[in-house]
């Protein structure tokens, strides 16, 4: 683990994997706010692997850096899994990585727009245009749900590796 609470042994693995597989990985982060590639790049070889990553923490980012739908955005608000998805494709195609991640969410410690805290959605764009959508709920404070959500999106791109 992490100074984080982040399970720090899966980014390792990860590198590990896209090393060998001559892959990069990118995201696009709102709760987060850039905690999923710095747990990336506390592993040694990150710089083969990580090309970058968007902190998109507003709502306007999610559109004007990640390429969300306004649409979208305008109808069903920042924390929805095709925001999520969407934010995935954008930090894939604007940072010419092989795999982009995505995650939305609320930490807490209070609802947004009806949204509770612990409800996140993560995005997983890869080759060929395959996409993933996953819904969590974690428990705990706004730290813990944030140390989550980086462990859920890591493990989603290992499960597809």
């Amino acid at each position: 683990m992490s100074d984080r609470g982040v399970d720090a042994d899966i980014a390792a693995r990860l590198v590990a994997e896209l090393t060998r597989r001559g892959q990069t990985v990118a995201t696009a982060e709102s709760l987060t706010a850039g905690l999923v590639c710095a747990t990336i790049t506390q592993v040694p070889g990150a710089s083969a692997v990580l090309r970058g990553g968007l902190v998109v923490y507003a709502t306007d980012l999610k559109h004007t850096l990640a390429d969300v739908d306004p649409a979208l955005l305008a109808e069903h608000g920042a924390v929805h899994p095709e925001v999520a998805a969407q934010l995935a494709e954008g930090a894939r195609r604007r940072c010419e990585a092989d795999w982009g991640l995505g995650l939305t969410g609320v930490a807490g410690p209070d609802p947004q727009s009806g949204v509770e805290p612990g409800t996140v959605h993560l995005g997983l764009a890869g080759p060929g245009d395959t996409r993933t959508e996953r819904t969590v709920h974690l428990d705990g404070e706004r730290e813990a749900v944030r140390a989550g959500s980086v462990t859920c999106a890591l493990r989603l791109l290992e499960e597809r590796l």
